[in-house]
């Protein structure tokens, strides 16, 4: 059996969702592959991965498997490159897990500048709300965490911004600008549900003094929306509904056109970091590291 041939396989069926298509993206028949991955199994001793007519599905083995299978063939990968390029041109393949927000507001404007600067270091981006509980899968994790995150990962902070009070101008008016906190007071709210005071009313929002150690104030608002999702409590912040509490690094082009005010500007929700998370293994692929200066770069530019 040639074993690095049925990690590859095993590796590729994953990614792909099934045998076909693996066999597609490797340029095998699917016999070929289908053999390998049961003599894999064989080998192992262990069932890999439950098959059905409509699906496949990794078992508990499956996963703990193929975290390690990703590692090792990302530095063999990683090793092979280094020889074959003559002139040391960085090449391969950064895999790379984002929460959906850094996806859209991040990463994605990023991409061009990214392969204009190594055209031959392709990106595989994954999307995961809550990605922290998955850094051992990827080479770089981003995920963006509140003061006083402390997780046992390998992770480098990238930036830090703060969540600021914003409105359109649209909203403002037709309701007033607010210039000190209490003038918030039954305005329209737009929540992310974790934004709420600790053991109060959920309509009730917490700011503090950005500078200095003051003391903070608490407002109840009208809330007229709830969503985790970033993009829609952007869009309506942006199309006039009512008041947001937003990423200031996140929304910087829309503070910079005039499509979204920054709301009394001496008070914030909190602190926000933005954090690249790599593997426990020792040795980083240069592409990653380079994948994570680039991030560290754009991120605080």
């Amino acid at each position: 059996m040639d074993r690095l041939l049925s990690m590859r396989v095993f590796q590729r069926v994953v990614d792909e969702g099934g045998f076909a298509a693996a066999a597609r993206a490797m340029d095998m028949s699917p016999a070929g592959v289908t053999r390998l991955f049961g003599d894999l199994e064989q080998h192992l001793g262990a069932r890999l991965m439950n098959r059905t007519t409509r699906k496949l599905a990794l078992t508990d083995a499956g996963e703990t498997y193929l975290v390690r299978v990703r590692g090792i063939l990302s530095e063999i990968d990683d090793a092979e490159a280094a020889v074959v390029s003559s002139n040391q041109e960085i090449q391969g393949t950064v895999h790379v897990l984002t929460s959906p927000v850094l996806a859209s507001y991040y990463l994605a404007p990023r991409i061009a500048a990214w392969h204009e600067r190594y055209p031959k270091v392709a990106l595989e981006i994954a999307i995961d709300p809550f990605p922290q509980s998955r850094v051992d899968e990827f080479d770089v994790t981003f995920m963006v965490v509140d003061e006083g995150y402390d997780a046992n990962v390998v992770a480098r902070p990238l930036a830090t911004s703060e969540w600021i009070v914003c409105a359109s101008p649209k909203y403002l008016q037709r309701t007033g600008t607010p210039l000190v906190p209490q003038d918030l007071a039954q305005r329209e709210y737009l929540k992310y549900p974790r934004q709420q005071v600790g053991g109060t009313s959920s309509r009730r929002l917490g700011l503090r003094p950005l500078q200095g150690d003051g003391a903070s104030v608490e407002v109840e608002m009208r809330e007229v929306l709830q969503s985790i999702s970033f993009d829609v409590l952007c869009r309506a912040t942006l199309d006039g509904v009512g008041i947001s509490i937003l990423s200031r690094m996140l929304v910087s082009r829309y503070l910079a056109s005039g499509e979204l005010v920054h709301l009394l500007p001496d008070w914030i929700f909190g602190r926000l970091t933005v954090y690249g998370a790599v593997p426990s293994r020792k040795l980083i692929p240069a592409r990653t590291r380079a994948f994570l200066a680039f991030a560290s770069e754009h991120l605080t530019a």
